[in-house]
């Protein structure tokens, strides 16, 4: 297949947008989406302006030609930055922060001194007609399977205002997400494959998700650029789905190859994507004309001091974290439990016992959900009593030697029942001692039966103090 796609000149670039996980870009507010019923509403209507050129760029014709008017909604939480009546704050540097991060992890070359730009937007999702973005580093790369991946630009941006309703004379969007930052990745056109453009998206994916961004639905948006030998360059939008990126890259390349054939003729353009893989049309590809300086913030400059400062706190990718907790002794299964949202608290308690940390990971995770289900209690609800600071003075316990690790799944037991903490890890002298003998006693007593019969009569004895691999053991050591 690889070897069609180099004969059909397949050429392909992503373009990745991804929320970052801080207040808006050039005000204080909050970055929270608000579903409760609006507290006003504005009505605007968006003029095409020329761009640096001078020119009004195809696109922003197109959508002036619409004629449509815009209202906007908005809250307590929106302030006049959004609503195009105040001048922008300056870059928040939290934001700046994190996507200097995803630069050094991209490889790219981060500019010492960049302007804020207005891109002409009047499609209605920007109440002043623009959207303003700033590039902050260019020339990296990734590798893949397939070759090395260049990524051309990594801007800084405000987010749009989201869309609530439309028909054909009038547009409603909501003001909530409208100057969330957000990062925008742009590859080099050097994708040759339909499953090189999904291996790169999910690379970049991990190293998104290694940094502080938004997550859940909406909070990342893909957009893919195809173009074949004789073809044009079409602009996919909204391709979430990594699955689906590899299936309308490689529908786009036999779409314009069957147009090439037929001698039909056709434009660069922008397509919607459909579930199934395919396209349909959405505007006139834009030009170059729409971009200018933003005339109310000054040059931005980004210091050395500033880079060092971003090296030293670089954030672990998954495979490395994984390899940390492997060293670590975690097997693979509870590898993938504490990375389900415990890495951070795993840590943390790792540091007040260390001799064990699988013990760690499984009081966090797989103890704390059995449990939920033992005792038909919602697993959020198990979480409020089994804390991280009752497990972090369990491992104190542990540490001082007056608990061991066998007692742990008794403790979680009382605690639920609303036993206070010091009386839970009371332990009377004896209760656990003998523990073989007492698992000999129980096989002797009722030969014939399987492993698994045997642990059920072990559990049930023992009550949950000692752990299901410390009995399956003894129970085989005796078995035959």
């Amino acid at each position: 297949m690889e070897s069609d796609y180099k004969k059909l000149g397949l050429k392909c670039g992503l373009e990745i947008h991804q929320q970052l996980n801080t207040k808006k870009l050039f005000c204080n507010c909050n970055s929270v989406l608000r579903n409760d019923s609006p507290d006003f509403t504005v009505m605007r209507k968006l003029h095409a302006v020329p761009g640096e050129t001078g020119e009004v760029d195809i696109a922003v014709e197109y959508q002036t030609s619409l004629k449509k008017e815009f209202l906007y909604q908005g809250y307590d939480t929106t302030c006049l930055v959004e609503l195009d009546e105040s001048p922008p704050f300056n870059v928040r540097p939290e934001a700046l922060s994190i996507a200097l991060q995803i630069a050094l992890l991209l490889n790219a070359k981060i500019l010492p001194i960049t302007q804020v730009m207005r891109k002409t937007v009047v499609d209605g999702s920007n109440t002043g007609g623009f959207q303003r973005t700033l590039l902050v580093a260019y020339d990296g790369f990734v590798e893949t399977s397939q070759g090395r991946v260049g990524i051309d630009s990594i801007c800084l941006e405000e987010d749009s205002a989201r869309i609530i309703s439309q028909n054909e004379n009038e547009v409603v969007y909501r003001l909530d997400r409208l100057g969330i930052p957000l990062i925008e990745i742009a590859t080099a056109p050097d994708i040759k494959t339909p499953l090189q453009a999904k291996e790169v998206a999910l690379y970049i994916g991990g190293i998104l998700r290694a940094c502080n961004v938004k997550r859940g639905i909406g909070t990342i948006r893909q957009d893919v650029n195809v173009s074949i030998k004789g073809g044009k360059r079409i602009e996919i939008k909204g391709v979430q789905n990594p699955d689906l990126i590899e299936k309308s890259v490689a529908l786009e390349a036999e779409r314009q190859f069957n147009l090439v054939n037929s001698g039909k003729k056709f434009e660069s353009e922008v397509r919607a994507v459909l579930p199934d893989g395919k396209t349909k049309f959405l505007r006139p590809m834009p030009g170059e004309a729409r971009m200018y300086p933003e005339t109310d913030l000054p040059l931005l400059a980004i210091s050395r001091n500033m880079i060092n400062d971003v090296k030293k706190n670089l954030p672990k990718m998954k495979h490395e974290t994984e390899d940390d907790l492997k060293k670590k002794g975690l097997s693979q299964e509870m590898i993938k439990l504490v990375l389900k949202g415990h890495l951070e608290d795993f840590e943390d308690l790792i540091k007040f016992y260390n001799k064990n940390p699988d013990i760690v990971a499984k009081m966090l995770t797989v103890w704390r959900t059995e449990l939920a289900t033992k005792s038909g209690k919602n697993l959020e609800d198990i979480k409020e009593i089994i804390t991280k600071e009752i497990i972090k003075k369990l491992l104190l316990e542990l540490n001082r030697g007056s608990l061991s690790e066998n007692h742990i799944r008794h403790v979680f037991s009382e605690l639920v029942k609303n036993v206070p903490f010091d009386e839970a890890i009371k332990f009377e002298k004896g209760e656990t001692e003998n523990i073989e003998e007492k698992i000999l006693k129980i096989i002797k007593e009722k030969p014939g039966l399987s492993v698994n019969a045997y642990m059920g009569l072990v559990m049930k004895e023992f009550n949950g103090k000692i752990s299901g691999n410390e009995a399956v053991e003894i129970i085989k050591k005796y078995f035959k």
